[in-house]
């Protein structure tokens, strides 16, 4: 059987001028505003040309097919909130219990903030996940999190830790997607991010417990 090949996601070159750096820019607002628009199922290079007013070619330059430009999408989206997350776990200013509630919080609005663009970039995650850049961005998140569970659970096994990174990240993960897929007030995300900032907390405070 054939092996299955990995789709390249990979830009093909990186902008080094302004103009370059411009170009990549627009192209990657008029991405935003077709998959906004017209979904992930028909999202095509050609409609992202036309909307940004360049030619294919030129956007070939730097994108080979539409899953590099929405992985770029995607990893641009990935970066911010593992930069998010980084800066609130890594506050040793706050005890850990109001770094994870600060988190949830956070994470729970932006969700909320940014549903449609997250609700179309998973539709279109089947273009990407199984890339290697894929898993590498992941692993910067999950590194984060393995960091603030190594300095407030000390006295949990490795193994412990490993399972509730795992369990911590899949759950913001797909509650906060399905919680953002209806449109919510302030006070509903403020209530929903309370009552799972208690799990979480409540789970933590368990974990040096064994």
């Amino acid at each position: 059987m054939t092996e299955r090949r990995a789709p390249q996601i990979s830009s093909r070159k990186q902008p080094r001028q302004a103009r370059s750096t411009e170009l990549v820019a627009t192209i990657l607002d008029a991405a935003v505003q077709v998959l906004a628009k017209d979904g992930a199922q028909r999202f095509t290079t050609a409609r992202v040309a036309e909307r940004a007013g360049v030619s294919v070619g030129s956007l070939y330059q730097y994108f080979p097919n539409k899953a590099a430009i929405l992985f770029r999408l995607q990893s641009d989206e990935w970066r911010q909130t593992t930069g998010l997350m980084t800066a609130i776990l890594a506050d040793s200013g706050k005890p850990p219990e109001r770094r994870l509630r600060d988190l949830v919080h956070a994470f729970i609005r932006s969700e909320c903030e940014e549903a449609q663009m997250r609700v179309a970039l998973s539709d279109a995650a089947p273009l990407y996940r199984d890339a290697p850049e894929a898993h590498e961005a992941h692993a910067a998140s999950h590194g984060a999190v393995e960091a603030f569970l190594r300095e407030a659970s000390p006295s949990a096994s490795d193994a412990t830790r490993a399972v509730a990174s795992d369990l911590i990240e899949a759950t913001l993960g797909q509650v906060g997607k399905h919680f953002s897929e209806t449109p919510r007030t302030a006070a509903e995300i403020e209530a929903y991010a309370d009552a799972m900032a208690d799990m979480f907390c409540a789970y933590l405070a368990s974990l040096d417990r064994g």
